[in-house]
């Protein structure tokens, strides 16, 4: 199943982007290697869970705004424990892991604060209700091909959150754009009239 999704959305992207044909053999084969893990993991990490939901759709209102934004987004994977505790799961790929300092990344870490926000909002469960989980998938590692580690999101750490989305809101209305140095490399507009 892995192999044939994996193919069609290669497809996909092909009529729009060129392609390196080492890359991709070596992300089916790493694929092929992870996916094995991820119920086994799923299992020791969480006891007993049932799946909510896969690829939760979020499209929830931003109430802090009287215009009609929404936070979208979609959230990997929903499971539900005994304890009636529902747990937000994102998927990362990576090499062999994540060092703390990434693990504790504010603005890596606000993606799940954000998901928690909204979701319990969609669903109007208490927000103490759900907690929050990355999952690494590690390409390259030998052993715990699989990860998954909590992330707290507190009360002060989603109006932090929260505050940022809407200064980013604000940016956007107000025209200022903020240029990513870092991806310059990466950018389609890079080096042409329409770099900024």
């Amino acid at each position: 199943m892995f192999q044939k999704k994996f193919l069609s959305e290669l497809t996909e992207i092909s009529k729009t982007h060129q392609l390196t044909k080492k890359l991709v053999n070596d992300m089916r084969d790493q694929g092929d290697n992870i996916v094995e893990f991820i119920l086994p993991a799923l299992t020791d990490y969480f006891g007993k869970y049932e799946v909510v939901s896969v690829e939760e759709p979020i499209y929830e209102p931003i109430n802090s705004f009287d215009t009609d934004y929404k936070f979208k987004g979609f959230i990997d994977l929903i499971v539900k424990t005994p304890d009636q505790k529902h747990h937000v799961i994102d998927w990362k790929t990576c090499s062999w892991g994540w060092n703390a300092k990434k693990r504790s990344e504010r603005l890596v870490t606000y993606q799940l604060t954000l998901y928690k926000n909204f979701y319990s909002m969609k669903y109007n469960i208490d927000i103490k209700d759900v907690e929050t989980h990355f999952a690494l998938l590690k390409r390259t590692s030998k052993k715990d091909r699989v990860e998954i580690f909590r992330v707290t999101s507190g009360e002060k750490k989603t109006q932090n959150a929260l505050k940022l989305l809407e200064q980013a809101i604000n940016n956007i209305e107000s025209g200022v754009d903020i240029k990513n140095r870092m991806s310059c490399k990466y950018c389609e507009f890079y080096k042409t009239e329409h770099c900024r």
